[in-house]
Order: C-alpha cells, then structure tokens, then sequence
C-alpha cells in the first residue's frame, strides 16, 4: 500500500522554515491563494499556526478528514500538524497569519492557560452578527501587518503579543457560541491530541511506544496505524521529531554544552545524543549550533536544514 506523503510548508508552496525559529508572516488571502487558482491543496506546517480573518467571500476547508463550508465574515484556525486545504471563492480577501505556535503558546500559558485547548485544535467560527469583536479584530491585524513590514527591535515578540490579543477574541467566541474546535467531536483527533499532549510532557523519558498506547487504550500498532493515518508519519517519528525540534531550540537559544543538553534531553550519553541528532538533521549538535547562528545573522546567504 503507497503511503501518501502530505507536503509540509511555512507557507503554501515555500519550504518549511526550521521550527525552532521564532517565525511569523503576514499576508492578504488573494497573494497566497490567486497564483494558484484558489485552490490550495492539502498540506501542513509542522511548527506553525495559520489564523485566516475572511472578511469577503466563501469557501470550502478540508481539516484533516472533514470538510467545512465558510462564508465571510469567519475566522479560520489551523493549528501546527493540522492536514489542511482550501477552495476559495475567487471575491475571497482577508488577512492571514502564520506564526511559530510554541512561543504563542507560552505567552498563553502564563496569561490564560484556560484559551490553549482552543489554540491546540483547529476551528471555524463565524463572525455574523459578533458586531463588537468584528470591530476589534482588524486594527490587530493591521498592527500585526505594520510590524511584518518593518525590520525594528522587538519585533517578534510585540508581534506575538498581538496574537495573544487575537486568540482572546476567538477564546471569547468561541465560549459565547458553545463552538467546540470542528474536530473535537472526532475520536481519532481526540486520540492524537492525547497522544501529542502526552508526547510534550513525556518526550524527555524515552518512553517505549507501547506505554503510550496503553495510556490511550489502544495497541502499538493501532497507535502506528493512527499516526500515519491522520499525520502521515509513525508515533516514534512524533516522538523523534519533538526531540529534535527541542534540541534544535536549545542548541540555538542556551550557550549549555553538548553533554549538559544530552543529559538534559535523556540521553545515555553524549555520543548517542551526537550519533541521533546526526541521523535526524543530517549535522552534528556542533555543526548545527554553528550554521544555525549564522543564518540568524546571515538568512539568505546560509541554510539550516529542519
């Protein structure tokens, strides 16, 4: 059986950015969607959410295995690993962001933790007849746009602080309208989220696959099956890849010695640590914090692989 390889982007059609960058993007839906017909396949962004703010137009969105129609005025929520496609109307306009969602994520965690489950699922909401949060939507937006089109200090950071703003008014909306994220009520998504959440707290332990099977009720193999069904990829690849995002993020951010960060990430040792990372990334710990450090002073000129 051919498995089939979902394509993963920063955006539409552009090579994934690596994760551990603090990354976002601001971009109108037409510059995105009219080179390609209105049409955007299926795909996903393995570190990025997507926030779509429609304010004309209508449209189809494929979320993983279920298909739901929009008509403007809505907002679309795609977050990180989320399988996703449109069918755009071509009178479609509005604002999109994509952003790094574990530095989103943080800031939420220490403002109001209670709004992470929403961001952690995707999500269609309309907007007819929430008059109040239509008035308050667009001027963040367009600040966030202001701050995507000039190079200042602070930038990122004062743009992740107006998409906590954003995911506030889509916290609201979503309580005041009983909306559930759209596939909340899927047994599979549910089994996955449990799975990812359970991954995020337990990655450090190296646990065997069949631990986390058996906290979701389910065998090895149907947790396999599951993964590659929804994510295209197997639980350990979740797990790997959740290690070497984090080892990428510290190697990059911390000045901790190879040894401390392989101890830190549960390796035995520091040459297993070295002979995974390698295998993953295709460098060395070594080589990796080197290149890395000068595409953040150079981007253009060097490439870090994912």
């Amino acid at each position: 059986m051919t498995t089939r390889v979902i394509p993963n982007y920063s955006l539409y059609g552009v090579r994934a950015h690596p994760g551990w960058q603090s990354w976002f993007d601001f971009e109108w839906i037409p510059q995105r969607s009219r080179p390609y017909n209105w049409k955007i396949t299926p795909h996903k962004h393995d570190a990025l959410i997507q926030i779509l703010y429609l304010t004309q137009g209508s449209g189809e969105v494929l979320i993983d295995h279920s298909r739901t129609f929009f008509q403007a005025p809505c907002l679309v929520w795609i977050p990180a690993q989320t399988v996703h496609g449109f069918n755009f109307s071509q009178d479609v306009d509005g604002p999109v962001i994509t952003a790094a969602q574990r530095p989103l994520e943080s800031l939420l965690d220490a403002a109001s933790p209670a709004l992470l489950p929403h961001l952690r699922k995707p999500a269609v909401i309309s907007l007819e007849g929430a008059s109040d949060h239509l008035a308050t939507l667009m001027p963040l937006f367009l600040a966030i746009e202001r701050e995507a089109r000039v190079q200042a200090v602070g930038q990122p950071t004062a743009a992740m602080a107006l998409l906590v703003a954003i995911a506030i008014q889509m916290g609201r909306l979503a309580r005041s309208h009983d909306i559930a994220p759209s596939n909340a009520s899927s047994r599979k998504a549910a089994q996955i989220e449990k799975f990812r959440s359970m991954v995020d707290d337990n990655f450090k332990k190296h646990l065997p696959m069949g631990d986390y099977a058996g906290a979701l009720g389910i065998t090895p193999g149907q947790l396999s099956r599951l993964c590659r069904e929804v994510l295209g990829v197997s639980g350990l690849d979740i797990v790997n890849a959740r290690l070497v995002h984090e080892a990428q993020r510290v190697l990059v951010y911390t000045g901790n010695s190879i040894k401390q960060i392989a101890y830190a990430l549960g390796f035995a040792d520091e040459t297993y640590f070295c002979r995974f990372f390698r295998k993953h990334t295709g460098l060395s710990p070594r080589e990796f914090r080197a290149k890395a450090m000068d595409a953040m002073l150079d981007p253009v000129r060097v490439s870090v692989t994912a």
